[in-house]
């Protein structure tokens, strides 16, 4: 390696910045007391080509070291080593003898830290790890920073959308997941580039807004089990397991290698922004993969242990809200500034359109774990100038018991709405009095979010997701079945709320798969007719299965992959769920701006801007267990504050086991109702086009037969 300069450098950005002339290092570190910056040829190097011993007197100032090395450029591989106290017990676990990752490190290259550390064989139960080591650790199966250089991207005019949110239709996915099998003939499967290609697919299918699963790179060789079926090694598939939150993940690219990664992350976003689509990503501040007291060290352990995470009493060990083993200090001011400047990286250089929070309710944490009633982090990033058209949208719980939803603080806040979820299902199931609930959740959970200030659109309303039994899953199975994940069938959730409809699996009878088919299209409109923003899972809409399993987190392979055969196999409801997006996005009254007043409107006649009626026409019976409601939407947009009148809609949804006779409603202002959707009916007459719909004429009762969503909207009639 050439000869560089090494200058005193300035301490302000953090990280590794490119200048024309050479790069800036800096990096905190409040209790080490040496810090050394190490400089490689190659990512497969054991040791560096040139190592730099930073001077306090000139590389210091506060908490912050900093060196500037003139001659160095883009591309550049490196790490940092940390020297200072060891004393667990006080929470300083300082090792000189260790490697460590920029917390800022904007890329890094491939090497598995866990796989090189199982093949060094020192790793056994009941061990500190920061104690094996007397003398550095080679370097040559560890992954290395890239120093990056943001300004090599045309970014060809793109910025973030930021469509409002009650406009949003969220499509949660998986970067690899969705192009890797096969079946889809993508010619970069499993990448970045992969879903470049699968664009028509996402356009056409009328989704606004992908949900990514965490990119923020990690390690896939986590996991030390292995597939009882197969042998094989399993693999740590969904991601949230954090090593570099600034880096996108390198085995996503379809060309890795310096930082081509980070400008194929790029090309990903802009693709999508071409095509009108939003990228959203799914970010795991709440812990990292540094594990507990017997975990692995590779970064904010060995910069500062005590100020990055949470500590016990005993400062020995680690408080652990998270269920991983660790938790992040999220409101000490060292982490609130570190997790602002990252989110802030993400949408200013990166482009990203908005951010769900992993386990959020952790940061709303204090310093020894309390929940605190105005939490600095969250308000701050409500409140960020830089961020206040980004969306910010939190699983509002955590693994030490915290549960938010409904109250998560800091604002403007969206929240997932697992309540939507249960309640949902407990109806579609045919649980015994779950009609009010279904009603709530159907009118915008106004019990949840209206006391905050909060609006309808807050609520993120999904049926599945990635954490759980997919959609069709959720309606051919009674119990989990992840005997594959090496756990003995003991990991994931046992309540699922699920129904397999007379037989556990696929099924040969076709009554049975028929049954199936039309609850998944009853959970597709309740889902999508919904007030609130709406959440679909990759695959429900073609009935993707992961054969039972509910926990899928460490199967990267088809059982977690889309097969995209079943896009043929499964066209009828593809049709459906294309055209069900179509028509919500063409009716203002699913995407209002405030929750229902349900009082006289004096508008066009109606008395209500929402009516609810039970079968007999009358208003509904709340204590009655039967699992049926109607409903009348007014679309006035007075009721709406849509800039035009919207159709009026009466929804019936039937999820009793028998058909159910029921009166219609007059028609408001002399028009006539219109069969627009009826799930119980064979495609394609399960949904029409506007244009198509069936005229009911002076029609006043309607047969909805068992487990059935029928739809009608009001327009004049043409003869």
């Amino acid at each position: 390696m050439e000869e560089f300069q090494f200058l005193p450098g300035k301490p302000l950005p953090l990280g590794a910045t490119v200048f024309p002339d050479g790069v800036n290092f800096s990096i905190f570190s409040r209790n080490g007391t040496s810090v050394i910056l190490e400089l490689f040829h190659a990512e497969t190097d054991g040791e560096p080509a040139v190592s730099y011993v930073f001077e306090p007197a000139v590389n210091r100032t506060g908490d912050v070291w900093h060196v500037f090395v003139k001659g160095l450029k883009k591309n550049a591989l490196y790490l940092y080593r940390v020297d200072g106290p060891f004393y667990p017990n006080q929470g300083l676990r300082f090792n000189a003898n260790n490697y460590l990752i920029d917390p800022y490190a904007k890329a890094l290259t491939g090497p598995s830290i866990f796989r090189s550390l199982r093949e060094g064989a020192w790793k056994r139960p009941n061990f500190d790890a920061d104690l094996v080591y007397s003398h550095v650790r080679s370097a040559a199966g560890f992954p290395k920073c890239v120093v990056v250089d943001g300004e090599d991207f045309d970014w060809q005019g793109d910025v973030p959308l930021n469509y409002p949110l009650r406009t949003a239709i969220l499509y949660e996915m998986h970067v690899r997941g969705l192009t890797a099998s096969p079946s889809g003939g993508f010619s970069a499967p499993g990448t970045y580039r992969g879903i470049i290609e699968a664009i028509p697919y996402l356009k056409e299918l009328g989704i606004t807004s992908v949900e990514l699963l965490p990119v923020n790179e990690f390690d896939e060789n986590e996991c030390d089990r292995k597939n009882p079926r197969t042998g094989s090694l399993l693999k740590n598939y969904w991601g949230y397991s954090t090593i570099a939150f600034f880096a996108p993940k390198m085995t996503y690219a379809a060309q890795p290698g310096g930082s081509a990664h980070v400008n194929e992350f790029k090309e990903m976003v802009r693709e999508l922004h071409k095509a009108g689509i939003e990228v959203i990503l799914d970010i795991v501040f709440n812990h990292t993969a540094e594990g507990n007291e017997r975990g692995v060290t590779f970064s904010f352990r060995g910069l500062d242990n005590s100020v990055y995470y949470m500590l016990e009493d005993n400062k020995r060990y680690y408080r652990n809200f998270s269920g991983c083993g660790n938790t992040m200090n999220c409101n000490h001011p060292v982490c609130r500034t570190f997790i602002l400047e990252c989110l802030h990286y993400w949408v200013c250089e990166m482009h990203v359109d908005g951010f769900r929070f992993d386990l959020g309710s952790i940061l709303s944490r204090g310093r020894t774990g309390e929940i605190l009633g105005n939490p600095p982090l969250l308000e701050s990033i409500a409140e960020d100038p830089v961020l206040a058209n980004t969306k910010i949208i939190a699983e509002a719980w955590d693994a030490g018991g915290a549960y938010q939803v409904g109250a998560f603080p800091g604002g403007r806040w969206a929240e997932w709405n697992d309540r939507f979820r249960d309640d949902v299902r407990r109806f579609w199931r045919g649980d015994s009095g779950a009609v009010f609930q279904f009603a709530t959740r159907m009118a915008g959970s106004s019990d949840l979010y209206m006391q905050s200030g909060r609006k309808p659109y807050h609520s993120i309303n999904f049926v599945t997701c990635h954490d759980g039994f997919t959609m069709n899953d959720l309606v051919s199975y009674n119990g989990k079945h992840n005997d594959e994940n090496g756990e003995s069938n003991r990991d994931g959730s046992d309540n699922n709320l699920s129904f397999n409809h007379g037989f556990e699996g696929p099924a040969e009878n076709p009554e049975i798969e028929a049954l199936r088919e039309r609850q998944i299209r009853n959970f597709m409109c309740s889902l999508l007719l919904a007030i609130g923003t709406p959440m679909l899972l990759m695959g429900d809409e073609i009935r993707r299965t992961q054969g039972g399993n509910n926990n899928a987190y460490c199967q990267d392979s088809a059982l977690s992959w889309m097969d995209w055969t079943l896009k043929e196999k499964n066209a009828g409801l593809f049709r459906f769920v294309r055209m069900l997006i179509e028509f919500r996005k063409s009716h203002p009254v699913f995407t209002r701006t405030d929750f229902f007043k349900g009082k006289n409107l004096n508008v066009r006649g109606l008395s209500s801007d929402i009516a609810w009626f039970s079968a007999d026409g009358k208003p509904e019976d709340w204590e009655s267990p039967e699992n049926f409601i109607a409903y009348l939407l007014t679309g006035s947009s007075a009721a709406t504050m849509a800039e035009f009148d919207d159709n009026d809609l009466f929804i019936l949804c039937n999820a009793t086991p028998k058909d159910i006779t029921a009166v219609i409603p007059p028609a408001p202002d002399g028009k006539s109702w219109y069969r627009v959707i009826d799930t119980s009916r064979p495609a394609p007459d399960d949904i029409l086009d506007k244009k198509d719909a069936e005229c009911l004429q002076n029609q006043e009762k309607y047969v909805i037969l068992s487990r059935s969503t029928v739809v009608f909207l009001s327009k004049i009639q043409v003869k």
